[in-house]
């Protein structure tokens, strides 16, 4: 009687492989660092190439970053009064650094807006204005929060950044909390 080498994929049972095999797989993602864009931050330097972002999406200037193999890192500044939304290309990765104006990342980084300070960027509450504020271009979303804090029947708020609607950033205040949407003009908030 001879006998067969019995191999390892064999004394196992299927579940028991899958169960494995699922584990290695977690395992393997856990160690894969997921990148993500840097909202608030821009990456000064190395740009090789710019253009006008006309849906004034951020998550467009990544694309475009994915699309092209001299792409390293790229930057993205919101519209302002006096000019469009505009995405810069650059050859090497640049020490970022902190300023309102932009979006920054890294090829392969996706756009994730934080959520922190009581406001949600990238988030507009379309529905249930009661009023809406003219206010001074340099004014920033925590003024539009401030007003709805500052008004008994105010339930959320959006504010939509200069050159979005206009030249000047916008602040609507609701009697209701309106379901969010994912759109880069506005930074938006819930009062409790």
């Amino acid at each position: 009687m001879t006998r067969r080498p019995v191999s390892f994929g064999r004394c196992l049972s299927v579940p028991v492989l899958l169960c494995l095999l699922v584990v290695s797989l977690g395992l393997l993602l856990g160690a894969v660092r997921v990148a993500s864009a840097q909202v608030g931050y821009d990456r000064p330097g190395s740009d090789y190439s710019s253009f006008a972002v006309r849906s004034a999406d951020p998550a467009v200037c990544a694309a475009r970053c994915e699309r092209d193999t001299r792409c390293r890192a790229w930057s993205f500044a919101y519209p302002t009064a006096e000019r469009g939304a505009v995405c810069r290309l650059k050859a090497q990765v640049q020490a970022r650094s902190p300023d309102g104006c932009c979006v920054s990342g890294v090829k392969g980084a996706g756009v994730i807006e934080p959520t922190d300070g009581g406001g949600e960027v990238g988030i507009d509450r379309a529905g249930g204005d009661f009023q809406s504020l003219d206010l001074a271009a340099d004014a920033s979303w925590q003024t539009c929060k401030a007003a709805c804090e500052g008004e008994g029947r105010c339930r959320a708020w959006t504010f939509i950044r200069a050159g979005y609607i206009g030249p000047a950033p916008r602040c609507y205040l609701k009697n209701r909390i309106p379901p969010p949407r994912k759109r880069p003009c506005c930074v938006s908030g819930v009062v409790k």
